[in-house]
This record gives structure tokens, sequence and C-alpha cells, in this order.
């Protein structure tokens, strides 16, 4: 395991091998917390507030539908006029 010095304002190097097994890059997000005297870092992603819906369970669902739904072939389209959407839509629901 490697060995890491506390530098000036007491901040610490990751070793390379580390961020690339875990896949850390510059301007990740790590959440430090203490457990039993150690200290655990771990990745975390950051959702922005505005984004946060798309990650919900019932979104997440809604796109494995849409996913299966493209797999099996089941939409209509794509259309190059607006009109001839509106056409198949209308056809479809009657």
């Amino acid at each position: 395991m490697p060995v890491v010095k506390v530098t000036r304002h007491y901040q610490v190097t990751l070793p390379r091998a580390l961020r690339k097994k875990l896949g850390i890059v510059e301007g990740d997000s790590v959440e430090m917390k203490e457990e039993d005297g150690h200290i655990i870092l771990q990745k975390v992603k950051i959702i922005p507030d505005d984004q946060a819906y798309f990650w919900t369970p019932e979104w997440q669902a809604g796109e494995a539908e849409a996913d299966r739904d493209l797999a099996e072939g089941n939409f209509i389209g794509p259309f190059d006029k607006a009109k001839d959407c509106i056409k198949a839509l209308k056809e479809f629901k009657e």
C-alpha cells in the first residue's frame, strides 16, 4: 500500500495506480469519512438539482421501457415533416 505525505494546506496526492483503478480523474468528487480510526475516501457523483428527476426509479423504468421498445422495433417514424408525424399519431390513437 502506497504511503503519501500530507503537504501544505493538509493536501494529499492520490497515487496514480489507485486513481486509474478507481477511474478518478481531475474534477471528480470524493466523499471522506472516518471509520474506526481510518480515513475512507469514496468516489461520488454529484447530480445537479435540475437533473435529479432523471435518476429516480420511475424515470429510469421509463428509460428502460423506451430502450426495449427501440430494440424490438416498437415505434413509428422517423418523419421528415411534422404533418406526417401528426397523421401517424392520429392513426395510432384510433
